[in-house]
């Protein structure tokens, strides 16, 4: 191989993570700060993965998706650059663009989750315990339960009555609205409880939710009646929504910090918000695919999909039938379905897994990877691997697909960083990723990464999350 002379003192030759603020380009910082003012509004508003569901719905209706199945049911054929969607269980939806090329070609997939750690409603939930009435939960997902209490909480979700009318119910965000808490103990009485670690310091049976303490009131001459503070709230919520206490039974209720997302630090350079994982990259993904205004060569598909927090199982999760379901119907829908040219479809195409990943932390700096940490604004994290302890439960992005992925993101200008997440045999974890790779289909993790992963507030940077617009975006147009 021919010699290859290193010029002056070869700095040339070297990777350094910089400071996105630095290489903006003239006149992005605008851009930049108008798309993080509307994911704050976004964020504020879905703080479920049911409304994050509608709030995706409602973008891509007005920007003229049609109901895939709907397109089906009518015998209606698809042409390139006609857009679709498939909404499934009020929680999951796909958005689809149609390419110029065949779909067997394979499609550019850009793949989030739309639900977050919190606390459920367990099914019987409401209960009184001496004068404080108080609902029992069972929390969804990787928290540190003692993040949780003593900070004020709202409750989202739907109770389906038994003639089948669906509640929508949300109460603590709005101005007029009462919020919630689990209460926590003094530390003038916490000499048993100091000696606890963080993990076992909050039982997660200890993690009821503050309703009330007032008792319904009493009239004379009447039988008294047991519970009276639970049948004041009982009374109150007929009064409100119309339910019975067995209507909790066939209920989704969600208890998440109160409080809209804010711009954070005295430069305003980073957003705290609830739910940043992963919607921070649910929302780029959305309008990445909203905003690519030209027919493109390959079909395009963002994925929006629930319980991924738990392993991805159920009908709504990446573990169920539904993302093949789905392009089976598209290839219907395009005139072209076959069995075998569905499977050449998914195993040829290419996919981002839209997950968050962890920042280093200067104050948590005993568990980074130094030179493999991502960095607060610094770019779009691109992570090989996932897993955990010798890469367990690994997906792994091959050599080939990463440099096809780093030259989408240097062609379009989109600073990214490498990733990883900890020290070896310290950190780990797992994405929708390993799930979308069995079809044989290249897919690496690239997200936004966060400081305070999983707390009931997350810290994002602004140049980040800005960069997961543009290089899902530019991903989703390149033509592979």
């Amino acid at each position: 191989m021919a010699d290859k002379k290193v010029k002056s003192d070869g700095a040339e030759l070297f990777w350094r993570r910089e400071q996105g603020w630095d290489k903006l380009a003239r006149g992005e910082e605008k851009k930049l700060e108008r798309y993080c003012a509307e994911y704050i509004g976004f964020l504020s508003k879905a703080k479920t993965e049911r409304l994050v569901h509608d709030y995706m719905l409602d973008l891509a209706q007005k920007a003229g998706f049609q109901n895939l199945e709907q397109v089906n049911a009518e015998g209606k054929k698809l042409k390139p650059g006609d857009q679709v969607y498939r909404s499934y269980g009020g929680k999951t939806i796909m958005l689809m663009r149609v390419g110029k090329k065949s779909l067997s070609t394979g499609l550019n997939l850009v793949g989030a989750h739309s639900d977050c750690p919190r606390l459920d409603a367990k099914p019987s939930p409401i209960y009184q315990d001496d004068d404080l009435v108080l609902l029992d939960t069972h929390y969804y997902g990787g928290i540190r339960k003692y993040q949780w209490v003593a900070i004020p909480l709202a409750i989202y979700g739907v109770i389906i009555k038994k003639n089948g009318e669906k509640v929508q119910v949300a109460i603590g965000d709005d101005a007029q609205d009462p919020v919630f808490v689990i209460t926590d103990l003094l530390p003038h009485l916490e000499m048993e409880g100091d000696k606890k670690t963080l993990a076992t310091g909050i039982p997660g049976e200890a993690l009821n939710v503050l309703l009330g303490s007032r008792p319904a009131d009493s009239k004379k001459g009447e039988k008294e009646v047991k519970d009276r503070g639970k049948l004041r709230i009982l009374n109150l919520l007929k009064e409100r929504y119309d339910i019975e206490e067995e209507d909790f039974f066939s209920s989704e209720l969600e208890i998440v910090p109160a409080g809209p997302a804010r711009e954070l630090g005295l430069d305003r350079s980073m957003i705290l918000g609830y739910g940043h994982d992963d919607r921070i990259c649910a929302y780029a993904a959305a309008k990445a695919i909203l905003d690519c205004k030209v027919v493109p060569e390959r079909s395009q598909v963002t994925l929006i999909c629930d319980k991924e927090e738990i392993g991805s199982y159920g009908a709504t999760g990446m573990d169920s039938s539904f993302l093949e379901n789905t392009v089976a119907e598209l290839f219907e829908a395009c005139g072209a379905y076959c069995g075998l040219n569905l499977r050449r479809s998914l195993e040829r195409s290419k996919m981002i897994s839209a997950d968050v990943s962890s920042l280093h932390d200067p104050d948590f700096a005993g568990v980074s990877s130094p030179n493999n940490m991502a960095r607060i604004n610094c770019g779009l994290a691109l992570t090989k691997y996932t897993g955990s302890r010798g890469k367990s439960g690994a997906s792994e992005a091959s050599a080939e697909f990463v440099a096809e992925v780093r030259k989408v993101f240097n062609d379009n200008k989109v600073h990214w960083q490498s990733s990883e997440l900890g020290k070896v045999d310290v950190g780990g974890g797992g994405t929708i990723a390993h799930l979308m790779a069995r079809y044989g289909m290249d897919v690496i993790d690239c997200g936004v990464g966060l400081l305070s992963m999983h707390a009931p507030w997350e810290v994002a940077g602004k140049l980040d999350t800005y960069m997961a617009y543009k290089g899902y975006k530019a991903f989703l147009e390149y033509d592979f």
